[in-house]
């Protein structure tokens, strides 16, 4: 039967559709023009940094001089290229399938920073903004990570209690005060994080106003301390 569908619906490259030979997977291609990040990584946002990783904690310049209420942090993708068309995909064009292989290059960058009993969340929509694009896709991909992490997901822990513009094309003092007090804990589930490590979950990181809010909202409400992991980062080349 396994054989069958093979032959009736082979396997596609998630970004080209061109023909692979497993199912979640990139193509020669199109693996090579994906920016995955690797080696040296700026200890808050991911960021790639010059040099060789010896186990020390090292900061990005933009980390360096923006204070992250976060304990630490990682990315899978640098937003540019494929990696931004696998991004805009996800978030734009109903692609929901891609969020499972995300997913796997998420727990794979995450791994250093998993603690016991870690809770999963997502980076919220407001209502109205989600009615129009009928999904969250950092709720898709925090609930596809922590089903291969085997950890606690709760999609609706964080809330946005008022709608903001779209954040593109604001510089990043412009998006830290757009932000400013519009995210909360939802009370029903306020329960959930105390005392607890939580992992926030985001599509990309451009400056970090979006994380900060959400993390500031988790240890205010006494979550224990918060990580961040996001599909793409914003950086400069390296």
């Amino acid at each position: 039967m396994q054989s069958a569908l093979q032959l009736i619906y082979p396997s596609q490259c998630i970004s080209c559709r061109d023909l692979v030979e497993g199912d979640d997977a990139l193509c020669g291609p199109c693996w090579r023009d994906t920016p995955f990040i690797g080696g040296l990584v700026c200890d808050k946002c991911g960021t790639p940094l010059p040099g060789e990783d010896t186990g020390s904690e090292i900061l990005c310049d933009d980390c360096m001089t923006i204070a992250r209420p976060w304990a630490r942090g990682r990315s899978a993708l640098l937003y540019k290229d494929n990696g931004r068309k696998l991004v805009l995909a996800l978030k734009h064009g109903d692609r929901l399938d891609l969020a499972n292989p995300a997913a796997t290059w998420l727990a794979q960058v995450v791994a250093p920073l998993l603690q016991p009993e870690m809770l999963i969340a997502p980076v919220p929509l407001h209502w109205m903004r989600l009615l129009k694009r009928r999904y969250n896709q950092s709720a898709l991909l925090a609930l596809a990570l922590a089903k291969q992490l085997r950890l606690a997901d709760c999609p609706d822990l964080l809330t946005r209690k008022k709608r903001t513009r779209s954040l593109d094309g604001l510089g990043r003092d412009a998006r830290f005060q757009m932000l400013a007090d519009t995210i909360g804990v939802n009370p029903k589930r306020r329960h959930r994080l105390v005392g607890r490590s939580i992992l926030l979950v985001d599509d990309v990181m451009t400056s970090g106003a979006t994380l900060a809010a959400c993390t500031e909202a988790c240890l205010a409400a006494g979550a224990k301390d918060v990580y961040t992991v996001t599909l793409a980062r914003v950086a400069k080349d390296v």
